[in-house]
């Protein structure tokens, strides 16, 4: 593993898995959302977010967080190994509402400035739960034939469907803690 993605649902937990094994393997960290989203959530044209990702993904090793089909066939084409954390969507949408509550609560910054409002994560219709909600069954459908596809042959796929199963895995590149 030296090249690895992962995949799922908005808010279970890609970015955090993401970081806890560039960490672990002393490797960089690229989160896509990042690349994506600029002032005042202005999401990037569809051909600077691809020179962004080809650029951020141009070393031999990283472990990159995040969903964008927009440069799937950049991201899984040069990954080795993607990640698919494919838990239930009630367990899901409890996370990404403990998430959003946090950062709104606390105004965490996240890219380029922005921040979580009420109105944003509620009220939108560009709310992540609606995206969650709307994307969860289709992303079990579609994943499986995506990743199948030949020119994600030379891909290891690993498929977690709870976190304690992501956790038992994980452990095994994690120092134990004390």
């Amino acid at each position: 593993m030296q090249r690895i993605t992962v995949i799922g649902t908005p808010g279970v937990g890609k970015t955090t898995l993401a970081q806890q094994l560039a960490t672990a393997l002393q490797c960089p960290f690229v989160e896509l959302d990042a690349l994506f989203w600029g002032p005042h959530w202005t999401p990037e044209t569809p051909e600077r977010f691809r020179d962004k990702v080809t650029q951020a993904l141009a070393g031999d090793r990283w472990a990159v967080g995040g969903n964008y089909s927009v440069a799937r066939d950049i991201i899984w084409g040069r990954s080795d190994t993607v990640i698919w954390l494919d838990y239930p969507l009630p367990l899901t949408l409890w996370r990404l509402y403990r998430r959003t509550m946090k950062r709104i609560l606390t105004r965490e910054e996240l890219w380029s400035g922005n921040r979580e409002t009420w109105r944003g994560a509620f009220f939108d219709k560009d709310s992540l739960f609606l995206f969650a909600i709307k994307t969860h069954a289709k992303r079990r459908r579609n994943f499986p034939r995506e990743l199948a596809q030949p020119e994600y042959a030379h891909v290891q796929t690993l498929r977690f469907r709870w976190p304690s199963e992501t956790q038992q895995w994980l452990s095994q590149f994690l120092p134990s803690e004390k």
